[in-house]
């Protein structure tokens, strides 16, 4: 990670840690970058926001900056990030920009940018820009006369993505009542489309956003109130999206969530099935539920685990062949469809699941059990050192010994902020709690809290 990129692009306070200056000098420099490395070819920059009120503002900084560097900026409007990657491999794009803060707050922003073939940029790219950003490179020559480039209206980009998903299904979802959370986010422009298409009853929450009610009590990180939605409609699933739709969280008939581990136990178990799982491996990152792992292993699945970001499990899927992956927090990706996580993708291949096998998602999630977990935050003063220390080391050695097969425990340094993460998974609380605490309790005994 970078000093403004981290794992998922330039994400901070708008006007405050992320700056109309700063997009327009990501725009000057995506502009200018690709335009050179394809001088003969005019180059083309689709561009697309979620629902914030700074979302606005960024996009003409954007393309106040690709336009003076001499690129053509393709406007895709209020978009989800999963349709950006796809325009862009589709369609022919230099590459892609996504303005979005994801699941954060309304007054936080972000810049992620995705490259020619959908991926998350690669990080030789995201230095070099950085560089411009900090005044350590020359200044980029200014496009003059015809070469000043142009903006183009492209919300066809955002119709074709819409028909692509419809493509996926497999079967009409007629006579199924399916609850939606949009997170007053971009799914707010596009799920129910796609759901009312194949024949949905389809049901809505938190699809009016205003600029400043995105993520706001509501969507895949406040996921009571789909709870209370799908009881209270009869509806016979549901699904919450982050607010820039690519996550996805189930819950099911009854009201009980299906997290991303959930959501990986059944599509994986049911593409095994269909000798459609390559490798018959899923790829996980390290903060998936222990219970998971006990699953999979009982249905002779085999697994990766990688560090957390859906960028390392795509990494991972790239390199190794594997299909399928994802996060607990639901960034689930199907790389024979997708090259990112797609919050309305992952709903619709839980619907072929559920459509197929004719079982409610209550009876397919019925085979995994999901151990109770308690993670603590402990700011440090050294993250590498509290974690490398002996004696705070051989406490973690005497819970793994304790937990045995019963369990595990991890230990995770933040990539942004002075914290390591104390995480104990384990049959009951009050375990959880006591061996999570005894580790905490070492760190403290030597020094290393803040």
């Amino acid at each position: 990670m970078g000093k403004y990129f981290g794992t998922d692009g330039f994400r901070g306070e708008a006007n405050v840690t992320l700056t109309v200056e700063h997009a327009y000098k990501v725009g000057r420099f995506l502009g200018w970058y690709y335009g050179q490395k394809n001088p003969q070819e005019v180059c083309r920059i689709v561009i697309g926001k979620d629902t914030r009120r700074s979302s606005y503002m960024f996009e003409y900084s954007l393309v106040a900056g690709l336009t003076a560097s001499g690129a053509e900026a393709y406007l895709l409007h209020v978009t989800t990030t999963p349709s950006v990657s796809y325009v862009v491999r589709t369609e022919g794009f230099s590459c892609g920009i996504m303005i979005s803060a994801s699941h954060n707050p309304y007054y936080d922003n972000g810049i992620k940018v995705i490259n020619e073939k959908g991926e998350k940029l690669e990080e030789n790219v995201i230095e070099e820009i950085e560089k411009y950003l900090d005044g350590q490179m020359e200044e980029l020559p200014f496009a003059t006369r015809d070469h000043i480039g142009r903006t183009v209206d492209f919300a066809a980009g955002r119709n074709r993505y819409i028909g692509y998903l419809i493509s996926i299904a497999t079967r009409s979802f007629k006579n199924k009542k399916v609850a939606l959370d949009c997170a007053n986010g971009s799914a707010s422009a596009i799920a129910k489309n796609v759901f009312d298409a194949l024949g949905a009853q389809t049901f809505v929450i938190s699809n009016e956003p205003n600029g400043l009610n995105i993520n706001t009590d509501c969507g895949s990180t406040h996921i009571e109130k789909l709870q209370n939605f799908v009881k209270e409609v009869g509806a016979d699933v549901g699904f919450a999206y982050d607010g820039d739709a690519d996550r996805c969280i189930a819950v099911d008939e009854n009201g009980n969530v299906v997290d991303g581990d959930g959501i990986l136990y059944i599509c994986g178990k049911y593409m095994k099935e269909q000798g459609a799982l390559k490798n018959n491996k899923v790829v996980t990152t390290v903060m998936s539920n222990f219970g998971l792992y006990k699953a999979l292993d009982r249905e002779g699945i085999g697994y990766e685990k990688t560090a957390v970001g859906d960028k390392y499990v795509y990494e991972n899927m790239v390199t190794y062949g594997n299909c399928l992956g994802g996060e607990q927090s639901g960034h689930i990706i199907f790389s024979k469809h997708a090259t990112t996580g797609d919050g309305i993708l992952t709903s619709l291949k839980v619907m072929e699941v559920m459509l197929e096998k004719k079982e409610s998602l209550s009876k397919l999630v019925s085979g995994l059990e999901i151990f109770p977990q308690v993670l603590k935050n402990v700011k440090v003063k050294d993250k590498a050192l509290a974690q490398q220390d002996p004696d705070v080391k051989a406490e973690v050695d005497n819970v793994t010994k304790a937990l045995g097969d019963g369990g595990r425990i991890l230990l995770r340094q933040s990539g942004t902020e002075p914290v390591v993460r104390v995480m104990v998974e384990a049959a009951d609380m009050d375990s959880c709690e006591k061996y999570v605490d005894q580790v905490i309790e070492v760190m403290r005994e030597k020094g290393h809290l803040l």
